[in-house]
């Protein structure tokens, strides 16, 4: 069977011989493509973080943000196509103020993704739309628990200690397995912020992407009235002279 989709990548509703679903697996490109995104749980919370590359000297940092807030304890990054992804922070948005409103309680996580994976799987199903080239995670803090989610252009979606998604995946998650569950468990919202810092700058690639501009935030015991809400000032400035530190020591020992 042909593993090519010649005149089987028309449609999101079609399916080639081999039982492969070409649109989607086109969307998984996209988020591919796209700077790293990654997220951290431990049991005060959790910590998101983002890769995203400048690719002008013109462009106004702070705009376009890949972070952003859903409701009060709940955060999403994503990683792929921009405008696919504000579009599901608006659904995302409408869900948890549709839900507030009538149970007069804050939008269960586990809910939320389940609602937002529907919504993405029923754009793979008709040959009139095409799937959303997104791959997004959801972060929470509620009744004191952390939970982080991870849904898919396919529509799946998985609950993690951490994820990682965009062009540097692999490396993000060879960096994240270094954890064991229970230390990841264990460890401070400010110590996630640290090493979330740390990945990024490790697996950044300076040659082909040599400006970046690194998003923080969490979600947690350790925000404000455990809010999710970008990282502090004083407490980026810090994870980024540690990253950096790190790299430079990495580099000290490489040469020698």
């Amino acid at each position: 069977m042909s593993s090519i989709g010649t005149g089987y990548d028309l449609s999101a509703s079609q399916f080639s011989p081999d039982g492969r679903v070409f649109q989607v697996e086109y969307a998984l490109k996209a988020v591919e493509n796209s700077g790293t995104v990654i997220g951290l749980k431990c049991k005060d919370g959790v910590v998101l973080a983002a890769e995203k590359i400048i690719t002008s000297k013109l462009f106004t940092r702070s705009t376009q943000k890949r972070i952003l807030n859903v409701d009060t304890h709940i955060g999403l990054v994503f990683a792929g196509l921009v405008a696919d992804a504000y579009q599901l922070v608006a659904i995302a948005r409408d869900e948890a103020s549709d839900y507030k409103q009538t149970h007069n309680l804050p939008i269960p996580p586990k809910y939320l993704a389940t609602r937002l994976s529907q919504y993405m799987h029923a754009y793979t199903l008709y040959g009139a739309l095409r799937p959303f080239g997104v791959t997004c995670f959801l972060a929470s803090y509620l009744n004191g628990k952390s939970e982080l989610y991870a849904i898919e252009p396919s529509g799946v979606f998985y609950a993690y200690n951490g994820a990682a998604s965009g062009k540097a995946k692999a490396a993000a998650l060879t960096e994240m397995e270094k954890f064991s569950p229970s230390d990841l468990a264990n460890k401070s919202l400010k110590q996630l912020v640290n090493d979330a810092a740390k990945i990024i700058y490790t697996v950044h690639d300076e040659v082909k992407d040599k400006d970046f501009e690194l998003e923080l935030s969490w979600v947690g015991e350790g925000s404000e009235e455990c809010r999710h809400q970008m990282v502090p000032d004083a407490l980026f400035k810090a994870a980024v002279d540690e990253a950096k530190a790190a790299m430079a020591d990495s580099d000290t020992d490489d040469e020698s």
